[in-house]
């Protein structure tokens, strides 16, 4: 199981070790794969290091022609295609994977304009429903994640009755989010409510839209809650939507990630255009889509993701804020700035640590007043390749005047700058140095 930390910052085990949430996106896992897919691609994604699979259960028919529910009534439901669902989930758990649940498409719930007659979801059966899919459930590793892609307006009342009838089910014990549609945030409808355990939203596929603003804006959000971007733009999906405009690349979703990490999120989560629809040929592409799953499985990003994971765990996690006023530099243009987070000790000042990341080359001066030791040991960890350098030392006058070692497009670095007391190892690498 998992809790919120007692800081309202971040996720845990319940025995107090810190859960990083790597997620990858799989919405369509349970109606495209076979069990035998299913297979493959969770044990991929095991051994890439993520620690959630976010995979939306209500999607229709299944791969062996198993809808999940009859006649228009979705509380009216087809066993055969639970018990693949069941399947998915549990060969997801007995890799040490959550599976982040979205019980259904928030198209199914609610009506979203006047006529609409698509509504499967509503007041008479929300409750219902998410009971049911509580109880079936409360014995897995689930998070929950309502929202499927929609805004709530106009149907928070329902949310908050699926919400409630799946916190009935499984008595508590998953936590729960709300997944929004593009450029929108849980904590618009629900941070006040209390089964919304973390805020979440979602960046969109775009460039333009610089994650890390959302991140603080939810962080600096009272009462603290943890939040993180549950859908920022997919590597090998067109920016903008638009195929014209050419594609994302692992560049980008290295940006995405320690953007808003670094911003005060407590995990992250990426996706690839072909994954998330299991896309083969001579299935439909959706969203331009043109590399089949299977390879894109093995794309540079996606295996890139457990770089950012390493890092992260091999400092102090729990006591990790942004540091961002710490970074100082001429002039912010898109998608060239310079981030910065560190660990507080419980002074309230002091730190053992700071990570800053520069998205390219920058000359900066990052401040260093927060570290008592009089010299500072650091070193410049690769995001490409998870290797970090042979560690330097410079002496702490308060600031630090720096910039990365190239000076390549493309090429993000952090920087991490480290307390000699604390005897860290490499970035990337857990145990005393």
């Amino acid at each position: 199981m998992l809790k919120v930390s007692d800081n309202r910052r971040f996720l845990q085990h319940d025995d107090g070790r810190p859960f990083f949430y790597l997620g990858d996106t799989a919405w369509m896992l349970m109606d495209r794969c076979c069990r035998e897919e299913a297979d493959l691609y969770l044990e991929d994604r095991s051994r890439k290091g993520f620690t959630v699979i976010q995979a939306v259960l209500l999607m229709g028919a299944n791969f062996y022609g198993n809808s999940s529910f009859r006649d228009g009534d979705v509380t009216a439901w087809n066993e055969a295609f639970f018990e693949h669902a069941d399947y998915v989930i549990r060969k997801a758990n007995s890799l040490g994977l959550f599976i982040g649940l979205l019980p259904t498409w928030g198209s199914a719930v609610g009506k979203i304009w006047a006529g609409d007659k698509r509504n499967l979801v509503e007041m008479h059966n929300a409750r219902k429903l998410g009971r049911m899919i509580g109880e079936r459930y409360a014995s897995d590793d689930i998070i929950w994640i309502l929202g499927g892609d929609h805004s709530a307006y106009g149907r928070e009342h329902i949310w908050r009755e699926l919400a409630g009838g799946i916190r009935e089910g499984d008595k508590g014990r998953g936590l729960m989010t709300y997944h929004p549609d593009s450029q929108w945030n849980s904590c618009v409808w629900f941070h006040n409510d209390d089964w919304l355990d973390f805020n979440m939203f979602q960046s969109g596929h775009t460039l333009y839209r610089e994650n890390w603003r959302d991140t603080a804006m939810t962080y600096a959000m009272n009462p603290p809650k943890p939040c993180i971007d549950g859908e920022p733009g997919y590597e090998e999906i067109p920016h903008d939507m638009n195929d014209a405009n050419g594609y994302l690349n692992d560049y980008h979703v290295r940006l995405f990630a320690y953007s808003s990490l670094f911003a005060g999120a407590f995990g992250h989560t990426y996706g690839h255009n072909s994954v998330f629809q299991f896309f083969e040929l001579p299935r439909e592409s959706l969203l331009w889509a043109r590399v089949p799953w299977k390879k894109a499985l093995d794309a540079p990003g996606a295996c890139q993701m457990k770089y950012v994971r390493a890092l992260m765990e091999s400092r102090p996690f729990l006591t990790r804020i942004p540091s961002l006023s710490s970074v100082h530099y001429a002039q912010v243009w898109r998608r060239s700035y310079v981030l910065a987070t560190r660990d507080i000790a419980d002074d309230g000042k002091s730190s053992s640590y700071m990570m800053v990341y520069f998205t390219n080359h920058r000359e900066v001066t990052v401040e260093t007043g927060c570290f008592t030791s009089p010299l500072l040991r650091c070193w410049w960890f690769n995001p490409r390749t998870g290797q970090a350098s042979e560690p330097f030392e410079q002496q702490n006058t308060g600031t630090l005047d720096i910039k990365p070692p190239t000076r390549v497009p493309e090429e993000d670095w952090v920087l991490v700058i480290d307390d000699p007391a604390a005897g860290y190892p490499p970035p990337g690498q857990t145990g005393k140095r």
